[in-house]
C-alpha cells in the first residue's frame, strides 16, 4: 500500500488504475461498496486499485471555524483502504488551488494528466469541481471524452435510510456508539499519542492513557466501555472518560482510557481506542471517595459489557 500526493505524477507501476473517488471519511458501509466495486474492477482488468481522498475535508477549507467533525485520520483511512484491497491511497490536498478548478480541469489535469487513470468509481451523490459543478452525469461524459471507464454506486440502505457519515456523527453525538459501529461495520476509534497528565488517576488506582481529541468529532461526553489497540498489536479492555473532567480544575478536554489489569508505560506511543458502549454522562463529585466508588462501578459494568 502506497500513499501518494494527488498533485504529483503517479509512479508508472500504478498508472492506468481504477480509482475510487470520494471523501470516504469513516469508511462506512456505503464507502466500502464504492471501494469494493473499484477493487473488483481493477482485479478483473489486471489494473492497480486506488482510492483517492481529500485532506483537509472540503468543509474545513470553506468553513474553517466549523467544530471538529472528522471520523478518521489519514493514517486510519490508509489502513482501512489497504485491508479493503487497495494498492495505493491518493491524497488530494484540498486548498484554494484545487477548489478553484472547474470540473473538467480537475478531470483533465489531475485524474487524466497526473494519475493517468483507467477508470473511476464514485458514489451516486459525489460532486467535484468549482461550486460542485461536476456530478455523476458529468463524470460519465468526461469518461467518454478522455477515454476512461466510469461507474456509479448507489447508496447503501440500512433500516430504509442511506448509510452516511452524517448519520454516524449523529449517533456518536447522541451517545450511541453501537449504532455508529453498525453503520461502520466496526467500532468507531480514536487514535492518538499518549501524553502525560496530572497523574491523579494513578494515585487513586486508575491510571489512564490520556489522548488529545485533535480534529476528531466530539461524541457525547461521558464514560465509555472501550477497547484499546496497543502499538504491539495487543487488544486491551477498559473504561474511559471522554470530556472535560468536571470534578477537576481546570477543565481539560481529553479521552482518558483506563485499561484493566494493564501494566506498562504507554507515554509517547500511539494507540487506538474503540468506543464500544456508552455508560453514563460525565458528572461532578463532591468527594474523592464518591468519585472512586463510581469509577469502580463503571469499571465493573464495562467489564461485564466487554465480556459479553
Amino acid at each position: 500500500m502506497e500513499r501518494l500526493d494527488g498533485g504529483s505524477a503517479i509512479p508508472p507501476h500504478l498508472a492506468g488504475g481504477i480509482v475510487a473517488l470520494g471523501n470516504f471519511d469513516g469508511f462506512h458501509l456505503g464507502h466500502q461498496a464504492v471501494i469494493a466495486r473499484a477493487v473488483d474492477q481493477a482485479r478483473a482488468e489486471g489494473r492497480p486499485a486506488l482510492v483517492a481522498t481529500f485532506d483537509p475535508h472540503p468543509v474545513r477549507h470553506f468553513h474553517p471555524d466549523t467544530a471538529p467533525f472528522r471520523l478518521t485520520t489519514l493514517d486510519q483511512r490508509e489502513r482501512l483502504f489497504a485491508e479493503a484491497g487497495a494498492d495505493g491511497m491518493i491524497v488530494f490536498r484540498f486548498d484554494g488551488e484545487l477548489a478553484a478548478l472547474e470540473a473538467e480541469e480537475f478531470i483533465r489535469e489531475r485524474l487524466v494528466g497526473l494519475l493517468k487513470i483507467g477508470g473511476v468509481v464514485t458514489g451516486e451523490d459525489f460532486t467535484f469541481g468549482h461550486n460542485k459543478s461536476g456530478n455523476a452525469v458529468a463524470m460519465a461524459a468526461f469518461g467518454a471524452r478522455y477515454g476512461f471507464t466510469d461507474a456509479t454506486v448507489g447508496a447503501v440502505l440500512l433500516d430504509g435510510a442511506p448509510v452516511s457519515s452524517s448519520r454516524i456523527r449523529d449517533a456518536l453525538r447522541e451517545g450511541n456508539p453501537r449504532e455508529a459501529a453498525r453503520l461502520l461495520t466496526r467500532p468507531w476509534a480514536i487514535e492518538g499519542t499518549v501524553q502525560h497528565g496530572d497523574k491523579l488517576g494513578r494515585e487513586i488506582g486508575f491510571p489512564t492513557a490520556n489522548i488529545d481529541m485533535g480534529n476528531y468529532l466530539r461524541p457525547a461526553y461521558g464514560i465509555y466501555a472501550v477497547r484499546g489497540r496497543l502499538p504491539d498489536g495487543r487488544l486491551v479492555s477498559g473504561a474511559a472518560n471522554l470530556g472535560i473532567r468536571p470534578s477537576f480544575n481546570p477543565p481539560k478536554e481529553l479521552l482518558e482510557p483506563h485499561f484493566f489489569d494493564f501494566r506498562g508505560d504507554l507515554y509517547g506511543q500511539r494507540i487506538e481506542v474503540e468506543l464500544i458502549d456508552y455508560l453514563r454522562p460525565e458528572a461532578k463529585f463532591d468527594t474523592l471517595e464518591a468519585l472512586v466508588a463510581q469509577m469502580n462501578a463503571d469499571c465493573d459494568r464495562a467489564r461485564a459489557i466487554l465480556a459479553a
